[in-house]
Formats: C-alpha cells, sequence, structure tokens
C-alpha cells in the first residue's frame, strides 16, 4: 500500500526542517534538487527516506499539515513525485492512494475508487491519528491548484465511507474493484 501523500509531506517536513518558506517556489526548488528521496516498502507500505533520515511521525506534525499543500501545489515537486510513484509499479502491483493518482499518476488504471466521507467525519479521523488542520481548507487548496488539482478521475467509483469500518470499506472497495473486473 502506498501512501502517495507521505512522499508531498516528506518534502514539506525538509523544507520546514531547513527554515525554508514553503511559498517560495524558487527556494523550495532548489532544496527539492539537493534532496535524496528514497522510496521502498517494508513489505506492507510504503516507506520513505529523505538524505537518508526516516521523518517518521513528524510528517503527521501539524507544521507539515499547514503548509503540506502550499509545497505540493510546485509543479516541479509534483513531477518529481508522480515519477516515484509510477516507480512502485514496475517492482510489484500496488494499492496506491493519493489525491491524483487516478486522474493523473495512473490514469490509465481500469481500477479508480474515489473514497470520500463527510467533512466532519474526515476531520474527526485525521484528529484521531494525531492530524489537527482544516479538512475543508486543505480540499479547496488541492482543488483551485494549477497543476493536478484534486478532481474525481473519470471512471472513478465513488465510495462514501462516512458510515464504514475499516473492514467494511475494504469489503465495499473489494466489491467496487471486482466489479471493475479485478481478479482475485
Amino acid at each position: 500500500m502506498v501512501n502517495s501523500g507521505a512522499m508531498y509531506r516528506a518534502v514539506t517536513w525538509r523544507v520546514l526542517h531547513d527554515n525554508i518558506d514553503p511559498n517560495d517556489s524558487p527556494a523550495v526548488l532548489a532544496l527539492l534538487n539537493r534532496l535524496d528521496l528514497q522510496c521502498g516498502d517494508d513489505g506492507f507500505s510504503s516507506t520513505i527516506t529523505v538524505n537518508g533520515c526516516d521523518p517518521g511521525d513528524a510528517l503527521r506534525s501539524e507544521a507539515v499539515n499547514a503548509n503540506v499543500s502550499a509545497v505540493a501545489a510546485i509543479p516541479e515537486v509534483r513531477a518529481r513525485l508522480v515519477a516515484l510513484q509510477r516507480d512502485y509499479l514496475k517492482r510489484t502491483n500496488i494499492v496506491m492512494e493519493g489525491r491524483d493518482i487516478g486522474s493523473v499518476v495512473f490514469p490509465d488504471t481500469p481500477y479508480k475508487i474515489y473514497v470520500d466521507a463527510a467533512e466532519h467525519v474526515r476531520a474527526a479521523r485525521r484528529s484521531h491519528m494525531g492530524e489537527i488542520d482544516s479538512v475543508a481548507r486543505r480540499d479547496a487548496a488541492d482543488s483551485q491548484r494549477a497543476t493536478a488539482p484534486l478532481v474525481i478521475a473519470e471512471g472513478a467509483v465513488i465510495l462514501d465511507n462516512s458510515h464504514h469500518t475499516i473492514e467494511s470499506g475494504v469489503l465495499a472497495a473489494l466489491d467496487i474493484l471486482k466489479q471493475q473486473g479485478l481478479r482475485a
């Protein structure tokens, strides 16, 4: 399972670590060109290191949450991370989640699910994971960015998981994938 958002968070974490203004695109790009981003997996989920360092729980910090949309809106950041995301498919079959996977990263995949939930449900879930940010503000920023805006990908089935548990949500997603032609 690949969490593409962790990649954007990792770059944002390093931007903040190096005291760079996330809205200063030239400075962010200069840093990006110096970064050694290593994406891998632990046999179950994706991993990422930045210059040999695993940022760990810092990826979910309030500062990263508040600034990740600004960093993710920079076209060159997106291009570099999309290339890394596509590299995962060269290794194995994957499940990848993210805001532009079906529309930009893998637009030709026949397996697309747009998972959504009511704003208050998403905010509560993020808070439970230690992420305190404005879901509405992040959605607006991601939907309005010029490069790879948040959209429902063509051919995606919408799964409203507002009332699902993790288990029932997974079962609902598997049903959708089977309807899309996935063979078990």
